[in-house]
């Protein structure tokens, strides 16, 4: 079993010892983000093939990704950084510090442990078409030879969406679109010649409409990269999470509503001031009653 720790949260920046003491005690208490029962997902040794982050800042979790090595577990990073205006992200870390980390994190476990997420794709009139080419190329040139698959997305209007981008835009007195597919498509197929350029992959995460020529669609949880930073096959099949989506089938143990990060045009958080609220309450070194997010 593949787990995914989350793309419901930002685990490796806020829940880094959440998870140590779930990783040592051997299982997560997972909240059923659908309104059913709780669930326990196992994080024996001998049940897990390896683990897939999701993050904007690992930083934190360092000696605990050595922890997972030590346990002989594989894992992939899928780190986001898209060096954002403060209006749309005021607490990621910024541009050069995540390419920093990535590097840091190819160094340590090596060049198919990381893959760079340019994700999502917002069009304001902050970041229109062209700052988006320029900006990616930026990026895309600081990672050249760290990471090989860079994977992208564009925001969907989810109601969460909306009102966080219209509420930061009225603060902010910017304006925000969902662009046309072909305009997508066109961002998308430019942003794939960039990757190119710079030796790495470009991959679509679920929206295949907008998959240019040059692109293929993404496998987030992607067990022949797991196999590879194993050094043995990992053997997984394919379970979308949605139409489109390519990855293989996995548990993943966060929660909504439990990421404090801020970002604007997230899905996952309805209210940033619940998000910190339950990183305060819920954290690690509280009653063990509290050890489910």
């Amino acid at each position: 079993m593949i787990v995914s720790a989350s793309y419901r949260t930002d685990i490796p920046a806020y829940w880094g010892r959440w998870f140590a003491r779930r990783l040592a005690e051997g299982a997560a208490v997972v909240r059923n983000p659908y309104g059913g029962r709780d669930y326990t997902v196992s994080l024996r040794r001998e049940d897990v093939d390896g683990f897939v982050f999701w993050t904007k800042n690992a930083a934190p979790f360092a000696e605990i990704l050595s922890k997972v090595v030590a346990k002989g577990l594989p894992f992939v990073v899928q780190y986001t950084a898209t060096g954002y205006p403060a209006a749309l992200e005021d607490a990621a870390p910024g541009a050069a510090r995540s390419v920093a980390e990535m590097k840091r994190l190819r160094d340590a476990f090596g060049p198919r442990a990381v893959v760079w997420r340019y994700d999502p794709v917002v069009e304001t009139s902050l970041t229109p078409p062209a700052w988006h080419r320029e900006n990616f190329a930026r990026l895309a040139r600081a990672l050249r030879g760290t990471v090989d698959e860079v994977v992208v997305s564009f925001a969907h209007p989810y109601a969460k969406t909306r009102r966080g981008l219209d509420a930061a835009a009225a603060a902010h007195g910017f304006s925000w679109r969902d662009p046309a597919a072909d305009e997508k498509r066109a961002l998308a197929r430019d942003l794939a010649a960039i990757a190119a350029e710079h030796a790495m992959r470009l991959t679509l995460c679920s929206q295949p409409d907008y998959q240019p020529e040059r692109a293929v669609g993404a496998a987030c949880i992607d067990a022949r990269r797991l196999s590879d930073v194993a050094g043995r096959e990992i053997a997984a099949r394919r379970k979308g999470n949605r139409p489109g989506c390519l990855c293989a089938e996995s548990r993943d143990i966060g929660a909504y509503d439990t990421c404090p990060m801020g970002c604007v045009y997230c899905y996952a958080v309805g209210s940033r001031d619940a998000a910190r609220r339950a990183v305060e309450t819920q954290a690690p070194n509280r009653p063990e009653k509290r050890r489910k997010i």
